[in-house]
Parts: structure tokens; sequence; C-alpha cells
């Protein structure tokens, strides 16, 4: 696998992720298995965090201005609403 460099999805990421977390909680791989496991889980887990963040920043809202008309809001400000 050494020298390719496939980007994953977020759903084929976390489905890995999965995989890697059942193969580690049976403890029962040799220590640089569980090594270079560990170190292509910890490179998933920033992977999907980063898809997240910039899913994150893509989302707005839309909310009704005074004319009417839509406005758009980042996502963030849901939560300091005035209802």
């Amino acid at each position: 696998m050494a020298g390719k460099k496939q980007t994953l999805s977020f759903e084929e990421s976390l489905g890995r992720l999965e995989e890697i977390v059942r193969h580690l909680e049976k403890g029962d791989l040799p220590l640089n298995d569980t090594l270079k496991l560990y170190e292509e889980g910890t490179g998933l887990i920033a992977s999907c965090s980063k898809m997240l963040d910039e899913a994150e920043q893509k989302v707005v809202k839309l909310k009704k201005g005074p004319d009417r008309s839509p406005i758009e809001s980042d996502f963030e400000d849901e939560n300091s609403h005035d209802a």
C-alpha cells in the first residue's frame, strides 16, 4: 500500500475507523500491527474531523429579513436566536 494515497469519503473513513476499533479491541495483534492501525486510525479521525468542519462551514440558515426576503446567517447563529 506504500505510495498509494486515495481519498476516502466520510462514510468510508468512518467504516474503516470502526473496523480498526474492532481489531484493536480484540487485543490479539502484534504490537507493530497495533501501532500501525492506531496511526491509521488517528489519521482517519483527523480527516473526518476536517470533513465535518468543512461541511459545517457550508451550512447556512435562511431567515426572513425585515422586507420578508431571505437572508443567510451562519449555522452557529442558531444558538443565539431570540425565541
